[in-house]
């Protein structure tokens, strides 16, 4: 059969090429169901027959609500068959989000996955005026809606409409629209064509091989560009995938299904990284001393210890004491991981690459479906610290401000409904304006391959009173370095001097508090006690010496707070949502800047 051009069209590769028994996977009641690649064909197919008789058209827009499971991947492909466009929306958003995202689509059906969903969808219907929303089907079995498996229809004549429907379906036609988190104004619906989208499949394909004997494990949102555009890759490269069963359950599904690849988030990996260096911190005498030996190994490994005699010889030992372990707690299989979404600290991707766990960092936005660049497997084709080189088909230039501009059959048709938003994001010559601040750098083995490295956020950079320039990120990600600490945000915009607030990782806080004999009442008597304050200054002092003078951290608070999703603090990729945290901490900023001038 001839490639793809549409992306429905992956699984009919996927059938003739290499049909697995584990197209899919999920854990239903505690068990692992496998679909097979047959059997998901026939799913779609009979859920697309029961979406024409409902009366979906080409063009009509059809919504889910729902974490990752196998019935997103039939909806969207059924979708997907019959010209439709799936709008997914984040199970954390709020109700007026959701009704915003659905009114200004025009989504005709709602799917949900559970009672809470479902509960919030109805409260949705009841409190917004959504003429358009003309159904809701459950994913999970209860009340309150029909399942979605009433759809599912064998009658031929629907079946015919369907394949006569997917040969219709155009490359250039949209597929999907994806909402923007909103960190700023109103959510912007993104449109990807399913050439958008299959560009940046097949580029991957080139750069980051994956085979029929690779198995993944899902558990990022599908309703974001980034998970959702790999799922396709895996099904386009014949990748079983297993979904996780919930965010808290990821260590013990890895070991279970142990995969060979999965992608990220750095917040995720951070998570673990602190799980482990926190069972570093209770060990004590020789065990203590070989996996700190390790630990240092790994925080200052560079591409090409292994063959030096020393580093070399120190790494095999280290491999088979400490990092063996590691690799097991991922359940043994892992040839990469792949992360994306936010900067990754660079001495993360150090230590697991270290330790047999390489970690390729990428780059891409939603409106570029998503990938621009990304670390290759091929060790000459990566560099710590940046975003790798640009993927195939895709253009990349830094305009003079430094902002990072992109061309290629990637980048989206525009923003729905928003010609004026569409417009601010291209330029003349046709370049797409990422938003984002970087520079090109040569690489360590092949002089002549470029590699992106992101500065910061356009947006996100402030300028001081002193009319100096400063980018936060990649100091709240040096920060974040600390085992001590779980989050941090700068801020100094029309300031003096830059500031942080930080949340401290209590966990490892309490464990280094009682190592070092503080012994305290409570969480708050902790922060405030004169050697933790201590600690935390000289963690800054050390960030600070790497910064010039005007971005170095003059005050700090430390805070008790968790920030999240569900807190509205981090978008659904887990970076901050600034505008959100000023207005939290807007006294606590004020009372900061204020002492400074008494």
């Amino acid at each position: 059969m001839e490639g793809p051009s549409r992306l429905f069209d992956i699984l009919e590769r996927q059938l003739a090429r290499f049909p697995r028994p584990d197209a899919l996977a999920y854990k239903y009641d505690g068990q692992w169901r496998m679909y097979s690649t047959q059997e998901v064909v026939r799913i779609i197919r009979e859920l697309a027959a029961g979406l024409i008789r409902v009366g979906i058209a080409p063009d009509d827009k059809v919504a889910i609500v729902s974490y990752n499971r196998p019935e997103w991947n039939f909806i969207d492909q059924a979708t997907q068959r019959i010209g439709g466009v799936l709008v997914p929306l984040y199970p954390t958003a709020s109700i007026s989000e959701w009704a915003y995202i659905l009114k200004d689509a025009g989504a005709r059906i709602l799917f949900v996955e559970s009672d809470e969903l479902l509960q919030k969808a109805h409260q949705m219907k009841e409190s917004h005026e959504l003429p358009q929303l003309t159904a809701i089907y459950r994913l999970t079995p209860g009340q309150g809606a029909a399942g979605w498996e009433t759809l599912r229809l064998t009658d031929e004549a629907l079946l015919a409409e369907v394949d006569k429907r997917a040969d219709a379906v155009e490359p250039d036609q949209l597929a999907t629209l994806i909402y923007t988190s909103g960190t700023t104004g109103d959510p912007k619906g993104v449109m990807l064509t399913h050439a958008n989208i299959l560009s940046n499949i097949q580029a991957t394909a080139q750069v980051l091989p994956l085979y029929p004997s690779d198995k993944a494990l899902s558990f990022l949102p599908l309703c974001h560009s980034f998970e959702r555009m790999v799922s396709y890759y895996y099904i386009y490269q014949g990748v079983g995938i297993w979904y996780a069963e919930h965010i808290d359950k990821i260590g013990d599904n890895l070991r279970e299904v142990r995969p060979t690849v999965f992608t990220t988030v750095p917040r995720l990996l951070e998570k673990v990284y602190e799980r482990i260096v926190s069972v570093g911190m209770s060990l004590s005498g020789l065990k203590r001393a070989i996996f700190f030996w390790a630990h240092g190994l790994g925080i200052n490994y560079e591409y090409g210890d292994e063959k030096h005699w020393w580093k070399g010889w120190q790494l095999k030992v280290v491999n088979k004491l400490v990092f063996a372990k590691w690799r097991e707690a991922l359940g043994g299989n892992v040839r990469f991981i792949v992360s994306g979404g936010a900067a990754l600290q660079e001495r993360l991707a150090r230590i697991f690459t270290a330790a047999g766990i390489p970690v390729l960092e990428g780059y891409g936005l939603t409106e570029t479906s998503p990938v621009i660049a990304v670390n290759q497997e091929d060790v000459r084709y990566r560099k710590f610290g940046t975003v790798g080189p640009p993927i195939p088909n895709v253009e990349v230039r830094i305009a003079d401000d430094g902002e990072i501009l992109c061309k290629g059959p990637n980048v989206m048709k525009g923003y729905y409904n928003k010609p004026e938003a569409t417009a601010e994001v291209f330029d003349k010559e046709g370049w797409f304006h990422t938003g984002d601040i970087g520079r090109f750098e040569v690489g360590m083995f092949v002089k002549d391959k470029i590699f992106l490295k992101i500065v910061d956020r356009k947006k996100e950079l402030f300028k001081t009173s002193g009319g100096k320039y400063v980018a936060p990120q990649p100091i709240e990600n040096r920060l974040k370095e600390s085992f001590l600490i779980d989050n941090a945000w700068v801020v100094g915009e029309n300031r003096k001097f830059v500031s942080a607030i930080i949340i401290p990782s209590m966990d490892n806080l309490k464990e280094w508090a009682e190592q070092n004999g503080i012994l305290v009442d409570g969480e708050e008597a902790l922060l405030n006690h004169p050697r933790v304050l201590a600690k935390y200054e000289e963690i800054i002092r050390r960030v600070n010496d790497n910064l010039s003078r005007p971005s170095q951290i003059k005050k700090f608070r430390l805070r008790n707070d968790q920030w999240g999703v569900d807190t509205g603090e981090m978008t659904p990729t887990l970076k901050l949502k600034r505008r959100v945290l000023e207005d939290r901490y807007r006294q606590l900023i004020e009372e900061i800047y204020w002492e400074d001038k008494n």
